[in-house]
Parts: structure tokens; sequence; C-alpha cells
């Protein structure tokens, strides 16, 4: 079992929307799969409500109860574990930072959020995490500003997903009917490729195949 937390030291960077568009990738591709939501907010917990039960399982939990959650994954024969975590709340980062095997980290690619880097970098630091890497989130459509963040970070020593989110509406649309964004559109959609293209990513550095891919109706 490997698990893979989302971990940034500010909100609105797309933390949730990163996690349950790739638990549900995790899941298409036949993993057993748990997301386990931290957040105060409970907004993936929200999200399953509007799911109705599907796969794959979210759970509610306490930073102090991270442990316990890990375990009766593992006993369950669970692949994958994603936790998801809000920003500001530097219990539940490091809790789950010390937990994962890897951590991303979202950021929008904007001065206010690289500002935050820093104390993220740190409290990865702090729990001991070996391998971190940052995923480019909300990039707009036109301009070069996350080629010039992605330059910052890496000069920092700071890996970057090849790989960005787009600020596209179909992640909006998917949270609120209780999808991934690769259920919403299939194989067509831009928002779904690079879903795709950052679950590869992620899989590769945590030393998980890639190739079980659950075909799409």
């Amino acid at each position: 079992m490997k698990t893979i937390a989302f971990v940034c030291q500010k909100g609105g960077t797309g933390k949730t929307t990163l996690a349950i568009s790739l638990a549900v990738e995790a899941t298409r591709r036949g993993l057993a799969t748990v997301l386990i939501d931290l957040d105060p907010q409970v907004s993936a917990c929200e999200w399953n409500d509007l799911r109705g039960g599907e796969q794959p399982v979210v759970v509610d939990a306490q930073p102090a109860r991270i442990d316990t959650v890990l375990q009766r994954a593992r006993d369950s024969g669970v692949d994958l574990v994603l936790i998801d975590t809000a920003g500001r709340t530097e219990q539940a980062a490091l809790a789950a930072a010390r937990a994962a095997d890897l951590v991303l980290i979202p950021l929008q690619p904007s001065v206010i959020d690289l500002k935050t880097v820093r104390a993220t970098t740190d409290l990865i630091a702090l729990a001991g995490t070996a391998q971190f890497a940052a995923v480019l989130t909300r990039v707009k459509a036109t301009g070069s500003r996350h080629e010039e963040t992605r330059s910052w970070l890496q000069a920092r020593g700071i890996p970057v997903c090849p790989d960005t989110i787009g600020d596209r509406v179909p992640f909006q649309d998917a949270y609120a009917q209780g999808q991934g964004v690769t259920e919403l559109e299939g194989r067509g959609g831009k928002a779904g490729f690079e879903i795709r293209q950052v679950y590869k990513y992620m899989m590769q550095l945590v030393g998980m195949p890639t190739e079980r891919e659950v075909q799409a109706a």
C-alpha cells in the first residue's frame, strides 16, 4: 500500500479537486483506493455524499486517528491511500506528511501561493518525508506564468510535475455532480487528460504500475 498526501499551507490551491479526481482515476484503473479527508470543511466527504457511496471509499478522520485508519486500510488490502488536508492546518498537514510515501504540493502560479512554499517545505522536512513534488494548478490558458513558476521552484530544489492542471470549468462541474473529471469528460476532455497525466507521474514517483486501466464505458 502506498500513501500520498496533498499538502499546502495555503487554502484555495485545489488540493481537494486534485485529490478526488486522482482517487477516481485510481479506482477506474482497478486500484482499491481510499481517500482520507482531514479537512475540517469535509469537502471530500460532501463530494462523496453527492456520489452516493460509489468507490473510492472516502473516510472522515482526525489527525490523531490517521495511523489507525491507515492500518485498517492496509489490513483490508487497499492499494492506494490519498490524504486531503486543509490549508493553514499545521497539525493535520504534519500528520499527513508523516504518514505519506509522497507529498504532492498543489500550487497556483501566483506570488501569494509561492510565499507559502517555504512553510510547506519546512513542514515536510519536519515530517521526515523524503519524497515530494509540486503540481501547478488553476493554470490559465494563456501566458507563461506557470513556466516562470516552474523555473522558480526548480531553482530552489523543488521537483515539479511536468504536467499542469488548468483553470477549467469541468473540475467544478464534476465536483457538483459527485464525479471525478475523468468520469465527467470520458476520454475527450482536456481536464481529464491533465488528471491522467498527473496520475501517471504520481504513480511513477511511488513505484506503482499505471497500466491497470479500467476502460471507460
